[in-house]
């Protein structure tokens, strides 16, 4: 099957590298030229475990291609799959300008059936904008021209997003056009080979179910963090806790790990788009304003534990940050909640030396000279009155702490990710503030 998909972004990308795999002809459109030369020099915009290998061997199989020219791309494919950015605009709703443009260019050019696939994030009616688009391009033209747009919401996680495209727990179909689902069906066929993973609805439902889910998601971490809080208040340990009530299969154990605070760019940018439509229907989603008011307190929280330790004023001091982007195996700073624990650290006077496996270039790009970048964990140590740890990255589960207490002035860990175990650490003669424990 022949697909044009339209924006290599995150979900461009990774949705146009796993379709090729599986034997499509695949023709990725962007309008950024030097990202399109890069891609055709194998050269990734984005850290994601076994997305270059994907794309550089479908490009060398010849079923995935880049290219920049829009004639060449609407009269490529039959799907059109949409998977443009949808920022979030000044007052938190998703700014919709690049998915209707999209859309526009599709209607100006099509000269044949077209299903237009909004695998973007959108909110609830993107799909009746994206077919008045449409329509309107048409008419202006003069022709009659049968399409369908449909709703395909992507579920990738950042860090294993190959993975879950390749193996996915479900596929959501929106559609209405009975046609178009025939196409997604077979579509999606290779993904579903042991057991039906395929979800229809209607597309509105298809919109939302997106936006709930990762609202839910919000919601489960939002809700952990509150409870770490109170569990430090009552001297409980809330990693127990969580093994509790993760036993339940009602609740089970998933995203229910305390920390620092979501980021990334989609639960805060869904949860706040959740927000503002139903606003806008005059509907008050009370759940996701705590949610979202939690999640911006818990950022505040590493800062707040070392003031206690060192006091209000930090200036002199050095402070050693390990982890920069929002999760690990992504280099994705957008809302990380290390950019709030750095701004607290710089606001109050101290310097503050970080490492990051992957996002050190993404961060300088959004804070310049502001820190000292590392070239490795150790080396972030050097000086250090403390280390923070704002991501929980694999290489950092197993250090030398031998070498870490001879590095840092005084053996201080607040570790935003519960990494370690209190009581071995305290053994080893660290003073340990770890979240809820």
């Amino acid at each position: 099957m022949k697909l044009t998909i339209v924006g290599t972004g995150y979900v461009g990308l990774v949705t146009g590298a796993c379709l090729a795999e599986v034997g499509n002809e695949v023709l990725c459109l962007d309008v950024d030229a030097s990202k399109v030369a890069d891609l055709r020099a194998g050269i990734m915009p984005i850290h994601e475990p076994g997305l270059e290998a994907l794309v550089s061997r479908n490009q060398q199989a010849g079923r995935l291609r880049f290219t920049t020219d829009v004639d060449e791309a609407v009269a490529y494919a039959t799907l059109q799959i949409i998977a443009v950015g949808t920022p979030p605009g000044e007052n938190g709703a998703a700014d919709l300008q690049h998915v209707v443009a999209a859309a526009r260019q599709i209607g100006q050019r099509m000269t044949d059936y077209k299903i237009i696939v909004d695998k973007s994030t959108v909110p609830v009616g993107t799909a009746d904008k994206v077919g008045e688009a449409i329509a309107e391009e048409l008419a202006g033209r003069g022709v009659q021209l049968p399409y369908a747009v449909v709703s395909n919401p992507e579920f990738l996680k950042e860090g294993a997003a190959v993975e879950d495209f390749m193996r996915p727990d479900r596929i959501v179909v929106g559609s209405d056009d009975e046609r178009a689902t025939q196409w997604l069906r077979a579509l999606y066929q290779p993904f579903q080979r042991s057991h039906e993973r395929l979800v229809l609805m209607d597309v509105r439902s298809a919109e939302l179910t997106k936006y709930a889910a990762n609202a839910m998601l919000a919601t489960r971490i939002s809700f952990m963090n509150e409870m770490a809080n109170l569990a430090e208040a009552l001297q409980a340990d809330i990693e127990q806790v969580r093994r509790g009530i993760g036993a339940d299969p009602r609740i089970g154990y998933q995203f229910l790990y305390p920390g620092v605070g979501y980021g990334g760019s989609c639960f805060p940018k869904d949860v706040r788009a959740l927000r503002r439509t139903a606003e806008a229907h005059g509907v008050q989603l009370r759940v996701l304003e705590a949610v979202e008011a939690a999640n911006d307190a818990q950022k505040h929280k590493l800062v707040i534990k070392l003031v206690q330790r060192l006091g209000a004023s930090l200036r002199g001091r050095c402070i050693a940050l390990w982890g920069l982007a929002f999760k690990p195996d992504t280099d994705d700073m957008r809302e990380a909640p290390s950019l709030t624990v750095i701004d607290g650290l710089l606001d109050r006077g101290a310097r503050v030396s970080a490492y990051d496996p992957t996002a050190s270039k993404a961060a300088r790009k959004l804070l310049g000279e502001r820190i000292h970048y590392a070239a490795s964990p150790m080396a972030a140590l050097e000086g250090a009155d403390a280390l923070l740890i704002a991501t929980e990255w694999k290489e950092f589960r197993s250090p030398d702490f031998d070498a870490i207490k001879r590095a840092l002035k005084r053996p201080l860990i607040i570790d935003g990710r519960n990494l370690y175990d209190p009581a071995y650490l305290r053994e080893l003669g660290f003073v340990y503030d770890a979240i809820g424990r």
